[in-house]
């Protein structure tokens, strides 16, 4: 018990036997998920099913600090689960190479007491979602966006869900990712480490999990706040049903025949369009334009399909079916 004793001291012997019977399921071994599962496997948890696709890259280091030089190209997984091993060779670590999906999900947390979410797709998340609240347990999931981080307990039954706050992915594109805005080290630390807190608090049973509160940290002042959030019961029975969330329809080209709608600027729109597409920049479309050539549907195009995105979305909000985005745009058209 020399490893545990400064802990047991703390938490008392039973809490470590339930510490030691814990199975938890951790998606991404990236800049969330390496600190949570270095303090889960320090503290004695005795499974950890470990689920990432992907591999180590340099630019990855600054802020996934359970990887080393050395693991540059070795699968994500891998590479966490021998350092796991390094730590705590008493912890059972079990990797699954591979994206987290629809159909494997359920499987893959079989057994699991809680699950934490360390991913960066909205997808991921909602996958998460709908596997914990099948599986009847907690879900612990952060997100990271520059300076700031956003954090909770998702728990169905007990509280709300992941899409009681975020009910379907938004447009591609529309949120940054890191590569995109950029992140400090620290900070990823900083919520990673909170996440493995909420886990050994749910195993042991000490302390009042962060079920019900939205907890928003600023880096840059220092400061943790906290927004209650009430859980919907149309909502939990949609993701009891197991539908997955749809976003904004898209295509990946323009049938012959379809309107095109290009909420472009007039400028762009004067520089290149396609022949009889009709122009509604995105900003007047979300000031509440709503053309009424597409009461038979259109496919909406932008220069690289965030806009595209938005728009269809705003407009499925007003009610108008039949929409679908084109994926990429048309610089992807273009071969720009």
């Amino acid at each position: 018990m020399d490893r545990y004793a400064r802990q047991v001291t703390l938490i008392g012997a039973d809490a470590q036997a339930r510490i030691r019977g814990a199975r938890v399921g951790v998606i991404g071994a990236g800049g969330l998920g390496s600190p949570a599962l270095l303090y889960l496997a320090a503290a004695g948890v005795g499974s950890i099913v470990l689920v990432d696709d992907d591999q180590v890259s340099t630019s990855n280091l600054h802020r996934q600090v359970i990887h080393s030089s050395a693991s540059v190209g070795v699968d994500k997984a891998a590479s966490a689960a021998q350092r796991l091993r390094d730590l705590n060779p008493e912890v059972q670590v079990i990797t699954h190479a591979r994206r987290l999906t629809w159909d494997n999900a359920l499987d893959t947390f079989a057994g699991c007491d809680v699950i934490l979410d360390g991913s960066d797709n909205f997808d991921t998340r909602h996958i998460a979602s709908h596997a914990a609240a099948r599986l009847g347990v907690p879900h612990v999931w952060a997100s990271i966006l520059g300076f700031e981080a956003q954090m909770s307990v998702f728990w169905a039954g007990r509280g709300p869900v992941y899409e009681d706050i975020f009910p379907a992915p938004p447009p591609p594109g529309s949120v940054p990712s890191c590569a995109q805005a950029g992140v400090l080290g620290p900070l990823v630390g900083v919520v990673g480490s909170a996440m493995a807190m909420e886990a050994l608090k749910i195993i042991t049973g000490l302390g009042e999990p962060m079920v019900g509160r939205l907890g928003y940290y600023d880096s840059l002042a220092g400061t943790w706040e906290y927004v209650p959030v009430a859980a919907d019961s149309e909502v939990l029975a949609s993701v009891l049903r197991a539908e997955p969330p749809r976003g904004p329809a898209e295509v990946t080209e323009v049938a012959p025949g379809a309107l095109v709608l290009d909420v472009r600027e007039p400028e762009e729109y004067a520089d290149f369009h396609l022949p009889g597409s009709i122009n509604v920049p995105l900003g007047e479309i979300l000031a509440g334009a709503t053309p009424p050539e597409l009461e038979n549907g259109a496919v909406v195009v932008c220069a690289g399909g965030v806009r595209s995105a938005q728009a269809v979305a705003a407009l499925e909000a007003r009610g108008v079916a039949g929409l679908a985005s084109l994926r990429g745009g048309l610089n992807r058209l273009r071969g720009l």
